[in-house]
């Protein structure tokens, strides 16, 4: 696969704050994720970062970076826990460095909370805007949900940057499963259910209803 790009772009007046914090995150990130993660996460943030702007929305670009960059840490075994969704291990490990950088705690948890919900459609677009671009940058690159609001020199621009794999439509589907298929339970309620159950035809997921009914509760 092709290297990420030594060099900042600048893609409609959107770039990587060239700040300490944000140079410490670009190093922990590239030494700690695969390429495939690390492009995937560099295009997340200039797709959200871009979507912000399209909105109308203030946000602070440190903060966005933070939460794209780390949102899926939790898939790499070294941040990964037994028993936690992907998407909070990752949150932890962004809170853990973010404190190590004595950042602000009200300016940790929206980034604990960004990337805790970056997977949960329809409730982060109404928070936060590092909590909602977090999201709109995944929905984007990974689901193309908005891939018709960038334009062709955009889109174009944030890929030769950042490229992404020849099957990166099925790599990152591969990533997901590496990453949480060891804890199948932790995908109870969420996205990545659909995940386990396209890579194991045999995978029973929770069912909320068989919850209620099995519940200790007589009525």
């Amino acid at each position: 696969m092709t290297k990420p790009s030594k060099l900042i772009p600048n893609v409609n007046g959107i770039t990587i704050p060239d700040s300490a914090l944000c140079r410490a995150i670009t190093g922990f990130i590239r030494d700690t994720e695969s390429e495939l993660l690390f492009n995937h996460s560099s295009r997340v943030y200039f797709f959200g970062a871009l979507a912000g702007q399209q909105r109308g929305l203030n946000v602070d670009h440190e903060l966005l970076y933070a939460a794209t960059m780390f949102h899926d840490v939790g898939l790499v075994p070294k941040h990964s826990s037994p028993n936690l969704r992907f998407e909070v291990d990752g949150a932890n490990a962004a809170r853990d460095f973010l404190q190590s950088w004595k950042v602000n705690e009200g300016d940790i948890e929206r980034v604990w909370t960004g990337i805790a919900l970056h997977t949960t459609p329809g409730v982060p677009e109404f928070m936060h805007p590092v909590v909602a671009l977090t999201t709109a940058g995944v929905e984007m690159d990974v689901l193309g949900l908005t891939y018709k609001q960038y334009s062709d020199d955009v889109r174009e621009a944030v890929v030769k940057a950042f490229p992404r794999t020849p099957q990166f439509k099925e790599d990152i589907i591969n990533a997901f499963y590496d990453g949480i298929k060891h804890k199948p339970d932790t995908t109870f309620g969420n996205v990545k259910a659909d995940v386990i159950a396209d890579k194991e035809p045999n995978f029973h997921r929770g069912n909320f209803c068989s919850v209620i009914r099995c519940s200790c509760w007589k009525a």
